[in-house]
């Protein structure tokens, strides 16, 4: 039996991310024994900035936390920029933390974690430049491999994968967090 079985993550994600930070988790997500759903603004396929796609298996206006058991969030710049300033996903991204559920972010994907409100009294990590995003909204920045504060997994780029894969199972294999809260 895999330790994610029975557990049904949703990976949120727009045109723009990189690529091995989308295929390298689902992969190994799935691997775990999850079914993971690609949830995106528009329905049909997204691309990544190296030109890998991904087939959308749900539009974010039609789902709801209470559907999955955690949320895996890719970087790219692209990416996450365009998801943060799509109210909709803001809101699903905050409702994950209201239902204390896992949540995995690498590199630029703490800034939907930023515009959701819920890095205030949080350690993590990310791509470099996004530090004074999080500090600003009271969370605090670490350069570090892999930091998991409460149910949120968080790290900087492709070469922490190893790390923020093995963390990200073993969070959504925990499964809710009392402490993991907006």
């Amino acid at each position: 039996m895999s330790v994610l079985n029975d557990k049904k993550i949703a990976l949120l994600s727009a045109n723009g991310f990189e690529d091995s930070e989308l295929l390298q988790p689902l992969e190994a997500v799935k691997d775990a024994g999850a079914v993971v759903e690609i949830v995106s603004a528009e329905a049909g396929k997204i691309t990544g900035k190296n030109e890998s796609s991904v087939s959308v298996d749900k539009i974010v206006d039609e789902v709801s936390a209470t559907d999955y058991d955690g949320l895996l969030l890719p970087g790219g710049v692209l990416n996450p920029d365009i998801m943060r300033q799509n109210k909709t996903a803001v809101a699903f991204v905050r409702q994950f933390f209201e239902q204390h559920k896992p949540v995995a972010a690498i590199c630029h994907a703490p800034w939907l974690l930023v515009e959701a409100d819920v890095v205030g009294g949080r350690t993590l990590t990310s791509w470099p430049s996004l530090r004074t995003d999080i500090t600003n909204a009271g969370g605090k920045w670490v350069d570090e491999e892999v930091v998991v504060d409460q149910g949120l997994v968080t790290s900087r780029n492709p070469d922490d994968l190893s790390a923020f894969i093995s963390k990200a199972i073993e969070e959504f294999g925990e499964g809710r967090h009392e402490g993991q809260t907006s």
